[in-house]
């Protein structure tokens, strides 16, 4: 079991978008082993190699109960999105201490290349769609608060440092 340390925010990493895999390697399944190790540390429901200071497109989603039923994606894409939303609190380990309430389409329709080196379209819903939408979210160089607005998101990152200089 490899946890690995997240990269804390403002980091540069975390702003830009991640570059693509081209295969599946041994050395990428590694990676999302030791993604997965670190997720369920947290415990999260997802994790983007991006967080963990890896500037790939790679990421996992487990928001089962029982946990173990991870989906590894790369150069994962939102193909559809539901018309229909949802709200939830969404935090990063990259920021910690803080969360925001964000809306985000309750179902998406997301293309990806899985653990077989294969393309796969799959549907998620409710809270594995947020995990999902949030994890690409990451491989795109964006957090959760950039859907806040501007007077919520510096709330927000002031609280966060105020925390911050406390620990």
């Amino acid at each position: 079991m490899t946890v690995r340390p997240c990269v804390p925010y403002p980091h540069a990493l975390l702003k830009v978008p991640s570059v693509p895999v081209d295969e599946i390697t041994p050395a990428v399944r590694k990676i999302w082993q030791d993604m997965i190790d670190t997720m369920d540390a947290m415990p999260g429901y997802g994790l983007a190699a991006v967080q963990i200071g890896l500037n790939l497109r790679l990421a996992v989603v487990d928001c089962s109960e029982a946990r173990g039923q991870a989906v590894l994606m790369a150069n994962p894409e939102i193909l559809h999105q539901s018309g229909q939303f949802r709200e939830h609190e969404e935090a990063s380990p990259n920021l910690v201490g803080v969360s925001a309430v964000i809306r985000r389409p309750r179902a998406v329709t997301v293309r990806f290349l899985n653990a077989e080196g294969q393309i796969e379209e799959r549907d998620f819903v409710n809270l594995w769609a947020t995990s999902v939408q949030h994890q690409i979210d990451h491989l795109n160089g964006r957090m959760y608060f950039d859907h806040l607005s501007a007077l919520k998101r510096k709330m927000l990152l002031q609280r966060a440092e105020k925390l911050r200089k406390r620990l």
